[in-house]
């Protein structure tokens, strides 16, 4: 199947993109790497009247450091992070991830606002930054604002943008020394749809933490404090704390009822808090 005809425009800046979607009639979709929405045009999932390719727009290719947060345009490909062409402040964590996402051809050509645009519970990147504690920009033509990236996301494919809005950037903070990470997926062989994720920040020497189960129906399911998974108190020996009753839980709290599911969810989330406890010394890791 092939999609239904649509119209193409390339806007060369963000006003001339935030303009066009104020005054376009119909559907309008945005493309940059078009890794989602390709797939979605061909099976007629969606049928816009007009698709926007946001690729020229210099801005959204951009990164750069700022204070202690790491600004990266929506246009920055999962590539770029994995090449090293834009920093990294948070101790090799992006490009771990980057890394480990799809396939080399899909990391050419999708970007990070892209994923978190889509928004598919099973995207590296939704879980990721989300432990992370990142925050996204939004423009509009009445101005900026920024949402902490667990308010943005609102459900499985579906995003707090309003009518005539654009993501244009997502602020990542710095994960400094002594911060552990840990981050695992299972999927059904590399490269593939994740069906389980789990990533942690853990700081045991503030005795915080946030962690994150990821490719869920819905949203993926926050601890912004993570202490209820490690019997209330994160420590130094916080990986022999974990409380697998603690998450599973929390799975059942968020509408999951499949045992066997809530199994490889918490297994998974498991590994990542063990391999936090190792980091940086272990490798990306899908299971």
């Amino acid at each position: 199947m092939k999609p239904a005809p649509f119209a193409w425009e390339r806007p060369a800046s963000l006003p001339a993109l935030l303009d066009r979607l104020a005054g376009a009639p119909g559907l309008v979709k945005l493309i940059a790497g078009g890794q989602s929405l390709g797939p979605m045009l061909n099976l007629r999932l969606v049928e816009p009247d007009l698709v926007l390719d946001i690729t020229g727009i210099a801005e959204l290719r951009q990164a750069r450091i700022e204070g202690d947060h790491l600004v990266l345009g929506a246009c920055v490909t999962h590539a770029d992070i994995e090449d090293g062409r834009v920093p990294d402040n948070t101790g090799g964590v992006l490009r771990r991830v980057a890394a480990a996402i799809a396939y080399r051809a899909v990391r050419n050509r999708g970007t990070v606002g892209g994923s978190l645009a889509h928004a598919d519970p099973a995207a590296d990147w939704v879980s990721t930054l989300m432990a992370l504690g990142a925050a996204v920009e939004i423009a509009g033509r009445d101005g900026r604002r920024t949402l902490p990236l667990e308010r943005f996301v609102t459900g499985a494919l579906d995003v707090a943008l309003r009518p005539g809005e654009v993501l244009v950037a997502v602020r990542v903070p710095a994960r400094p020394q002594g911060v552990a990470w840990g981050y695992v997926k299972h999927c059904a062989k590399i490269g593939e749809f994740a069906h389980a994720i789990g990533a942690v920040r853990i700081e045991p020497a503030a005795g915080r933490g946030r962690a994150v189960i990821g490719a869920v129906e819905g949203p993926p399911v926050l601890f912004a404090d993570a202490r209820p998974l490690f019997g209330g108190r994160i420590g130094p020996d916080f990986a022999a704390a974990f409380d697998p009753g603690a998450a599973d839980a929390a799975l059942v709290a968020a509408g999951m009822a499949d045992r066997v599911a809530r199994h490889v969810h918490v297994t998974v989330l498991a590994r990542a808090v063990a391999q936090a406890a190792e980091f940086p010394a272990t490798r990306p890791e899908a299971a």
